[in-house]
């Protein structure tokens, strides 16, 4: 009985044996996957804001207390369209004076005209007196121009963005009053980096996303390119022409790619199978390294151009462990999980 249980354990521990030597040096079990067709695009990113296409400042050339505005922001006006006015008491006391002197300036070249027709008078008084004339002509047309820039109106048909100023607030000369956009769609300027420059080219696609409007995209075209980088920003303005810009607004910040390559029935395979630019080849139960030739390289997939077949069995996530020629078998898919 005791010899019974002996041969039980010898053939026990050699079976146990026979199994730790099986999973050592027995095939090794990887999870591999085959490339896919699908769509590659290389693009460039950048951020942007979108701005019209013409955007005018609109401000006073006369300082002056702000007396009335007519329009807000987002109004449609048209050409010519009053805008607002400002204080411009002081200025029709000077246009009231300067006509006085004016009149004044007429009647006494009037006189004068007479006395030097009756050889009474010398000619340089005559002459001065026709000076007088011009020179209040030229500051009453001064003073009344100075008194038309106090009403500010539209130069062209269009849409008032902002408005920078309330009524009885001082507003100095050259201070904007109203941002002014007209005459052409919105566009989207955005900063590349100068490491990419070089790639981007007037025509090419663009596409579009803002943060605004979740899940919405649109589509652009490279229009300008600017010649003169930014030396601190290290980055070039680049402006993008939107096909359709309904539902974009003034201000709103853009996330925008700039299409280098696009194909449309690429070999794809995971990115996480590539290690220094090969991957591993499961083919009649032996592993090897097959060197490849990528393309557009993405965080999930990466494009395959040469050193590979569309039916290749891939390690999916390869290992320091993997040698050449070494026997290896497909792990069977994990079960799905159900929610």
């Amino acid at each position: 009985m005791r010899k019974k249980w002996v041969w039980i354990l010898v053939i026990g521990g050699a079976a146990l044996a026979g199994g730790l030597w099986w999973w050592r040096a027995g095939p090794l079990a990887v999870a591999v996957v085959t490339p896919t067709r699908g769509p590659a695009v290389e693009a460039i990113y950048a951020t942007g804001t979108v701005e019209p296409t013409v955007m005018l400042p609109i401000a006073p050339r006369q300082g002056a207390k702000l007396a009335e505005v007519k329009v807000d922001e987002g109004a449609l006006v048209k050409k010519g369209q009053t805008l607002a006015r400002l204080d411009d008491a002081d200025l029709d006391n000077t246009v009231d004076e300067l006509e006085s002197r004016l009149r004044f300036a007429r009647l006494n070249l009037q006189r004068k005209e007479d006395l030097s027709g009756r050889k009474m008078l010398a000619k340089a008084d005559l002459d001065q007196a026709r000076s007088d004339l011009e020179m209040a002509e030229a500051g009453l047309k001064r003073a009344t121009a100075l008194r038309g820039f106090m009403t500010l109106t539209a130069p062209a048909d269009g849409l008032i963005l902002r408005r920078d100023g309330e009524v009885g607030q001082f507003i100095p000369s050259g201070q904007t009053v109203f941002w002014f956009s007209c005459c052409a769609p919105l566009r989207v300027t955005a900063e590349v980096d100068e490491e990419d420059i070089t790639r981007v080219r007037v025509g090419q696609p663009a596409v579009l996303h803002a943060d605004a409007l979740p899940g919405v995209v649109f589509d652009g075209t490279v229009s300008e390119i600017t010649p003169k980088g930014d030396p601190i920003a290290r980055s070039f303005r680049v402006r993008i022409r939107l096909t359709d810009p309904a539902r974009l607004r003034v201000g709103m910040t853009v996330d925008a790619n700039l299409i280098v390559t696009e194909r449309a029935d690429a070999l794809l395979v995971p990115s996480g199978a590539l290690t220094n630019g090969a991957v591993w080849v499961l083919a009649d139960g032996r592993l090897h390294r097959q060197p490849v030739k990528t393309g557009v390289t993405g965080a999930v997939r990466t494009e395959v151009l040469e050193g590979l077949g569309p039916t290749a069995q891939i390690v999916a996530t390869p290992t320091e462990t993997l040698r050449e020629g070494a026997a290896a078998r497909a792990r069977p898919p994990a079960p799905a999980v159900s929610p």
